[in-house]
């Protein structure tokens, strides 16, 4: 989308030094006639300076004064004069330091309920490293004699929502718990 840059202080500049009528100015710089009106009546924007629009490349002098000689016609921007910057991404995400420690315990219980979930998954849903989620599966986290496996929604370390989301990525239905794998005979359920 392309817009007029500094679109106030191009209105003043047009109001100024042109005899084009609110409506095409309104037009041009994407505002109500009624505030480009009250620009001109001195009640707003009274102390910003006019931009003009044909030293920065955004009219010409031909355009204007086609557009001053009949008032039906619009103001055509020559060039685009910026482009609006695409939004970013929303970043690493912040797990507040009381909960960092029970960032292992959700690891582990979606190492034990989802192991269709990849390592990447893991640490996107729950904000770790795949260093930390590796370290956890093969009990080799510097922690893990007090490690928990407990549900990381109840931790509050992610939502239902994303979970299932990440569930659905995998290829697994929403909400369903698979059973706890059997236990050979003769080991007790940890």
């Amino acid at each position: 989308m392309v817009q007029v840059l500094m679109p106030k202080a191009t209105a003043v500049w047009l109001i100024e030094k042109t005899s084009l009528t609110f409506e095409q100015v309104a037009d041009f710089v994407g505002m109500h006639p009624l505030e480009v009106q009250a620009i001109a009546d001195g009640e707003v924007a009274q102390g910003i300076v006019g931009f003009d629009p044909v030293a920065s490349g955004q009219l010409t002098r031909e355009e204007i004064e086609r557009c001053e000689k009949d008032s039906n016609r619009r103001l055509a921007m020559s060039r685009p004069s910026i482009e609006l910057p695409k939004p970013k991404g929303k970043g690493a995400r912040y797990t507040p330091v009381s909960k960092r420690n029970d960032r292992p315990d959700g690891i582990a219980w979606l190492l034990r309920h989802y192991p269709q979930l990849s390592d990447a998954q893991l640490g996107k849903l729950l904000g770790t490293t795949k260093d930390t989620i590796q370290k956890v599966r093969d009990k080799s986290h510097w922690n893990s004699a007090n490690i928990k496996a407990r549900d990381p929604v109840i931790l509050g370390l992610c939502t239902q929502t994303q979970l299932n989301n990440a569930l659905m990525e995998a290829g697994e239905k929403p909400g369903a718990i698979p059973p706890p794998a059997p236990v050979p005979d003769g080991e007790d359920e940890a």
